[in-house]
């Protein structure tokens, strides 16, 4: 009986398969669209155009173009410490050059009295600026007033989209935590020493490179998109929609310093790294101790544990 089944269940998909065998071409074509006679050459050009491309796949640019230049800062290390100096005139780079983009939304007025100004010079500085108030005033309608120290240094835009627009498309990104947003990779073996070191300079050096990566001639072959700026620093491509902020004798400083596009670069990234992390020296002095007070910890639980079990055989 199970013989007669399993010849039945047999007979009737060999009918069922002979029709579709039957209606099937004899040459179908194959998923790419080729005769069956074309296929070898198809995979020879396949194999040829990857051949041909390998060159280029292996010639394809990883961004940044050139690493960033690595700087001395006096930040730089467990005993690193801000140069007020250097603070202020990068605060004034960034009020005269860069606030005509780029806000600072998460840095108040009141913060700069750790730049060494007195409480006098930021009420001062905060007046300069005209302040949305966020509270409508008894009419129901929002005013503007002259800033205080309380408040959050005012974008040059109402929002994103009228930054855009009056940009060409490119929105520009707060300023707050760049320093922390941005950083080029420095690979093995190098981040193992950083642990050391304490290596947290990579978003200034990366800033002060950029902004001093202008002028240059983009390599042969390589198309920049009008409107767009070649940069080799730039660590999304190889040109940016920021045109050359800086240039010789743009800001005026007090105390002598270089007035040079490498001088206004070098004060504005570390003035943007205090922005950033601004209890970056007392987070070091902090972390020192603790690893003082490990060690030696450590070293007096070796000596009271060799004392307690002295005499006990192991």
């Amino acid at each position: 009986m199970k013989k007669r089944l399993s010849a039945l269940v047999a007979a009737c998909l060999l009918g069922i398969a002979a029709p579709a065998m039957a209606q099937a071409p004899a040459s179908a074509p194959d998923v790419a669209g080729q005769p069956p006679g074309a296929a070898p050459d198809a995979a020879r050009g396949t194999e040829a155009a990857h051949a041909s491309g390998g060159a280029s796949e292996h010639a394809t640019p990883h961004y940044p173009l050139e690493k960033p230049q690595l700087l001395n800062w006096s930040f730089a290390g467990p005993f690193g410490h801000w140069d007020l100096g250097q603070l202020q005139r990068g605060l004034k780079v960034y009020k005269e050059v860069c606030s005509a983009c780029h806000s600072m939304n998460l840095v108040s007025f009141r913060n700069f009295t750790a730049l060494g100004y007195s409480d006098a010079q930021v009420r001062a500085l905060a007046a300069e600026y005209q302040i949305t108030d966020p509270a409508p005033n008894a009419q129901g309608e929002m005013f503007q007033r002259p800033g205080i120290p309380a408040d959050r240094l005012p974008s040059p835009f109402p929002n994103p989209e009228a930054a855009a627009a009056a940009l060409g498309g490119a929105h520009p990104p707060d300023l707050s935590l760049i320093a922390k947003a941005r950083a080029v990779e420095r690979g093995f073996p190098t981040f193992v020493f950083d642990i050391f070191t304490q290596y947290a300079e990579g978003g200034p050096d990366y800033i002060h490179s950029l902004l001093t990566g202008y002028g240059r001639t983009p390599p042969e072959g390589m198309v920049i998109n009008p409107g767009t700026y070649y940069n080799p620093h730039f660590i999304a491509g190889p040109a940016l929609a920021m045109a050359p902020p800086l240039s010789d004798g743009q800001v005026t400083y007090d105390d002598g310093a270089p007035q040079t596009v490498d001088q206004y670069s070098r004060d504005v990234s570390a003035f943007l790294m205090w922005a950033a992390e601004p209890h970056l020296v007392e987070r070091k002095a902090t972390g020192f101790v603790v690893m003082i007070f490990l060690i030696g910890f450590a070293i007096m639980l070796a000596l009271v544990k060799k004392r307690v079990w002295a005499g006990t055989p192991h």
